[in-house]
C-alpha cells in the first residue's frame, strides 16, 4: 500500500490539526481527516504513539 505522506509530514499535520485548534481525539481525526489516520498507523503502533511523537495529547487543550 503506498502512502500520500511521510512520517514527518505525518507529525506536522498532527501539529497543524493541534495549532488550529482542532481535536485530537481519534475519532475526530478518523472522520475529519482519514488520510492522516490511515498514515499515521502506517509509520506509528497506534494513534496515541503518533501523537506522542509529536508531544501532543489527544485531550482537548
Amino acid at each position: 500500500m503506498e502512502q500520500s505522506m511521510s512520517a514527518d509530514e505525518v507529525l506536522t499535520q498532527i501539529s497543524r490539526l493541534h495549532d488550529s485548534g482542532e481535536s485530537l481525539a481519534k475519532k475526530n481525526v478518523k472522520k475529519q481527516h482519514p488520510d492522516l489516520m490511515k498514515n499515521a498507523l502506517y509509520y506509528y503502533p497506534s494513534w496515541e504513539h503518533a501523537l506522542h511523537k509529536t508531544g501532543l495529547s489527544p485531550g482537548p487543550h
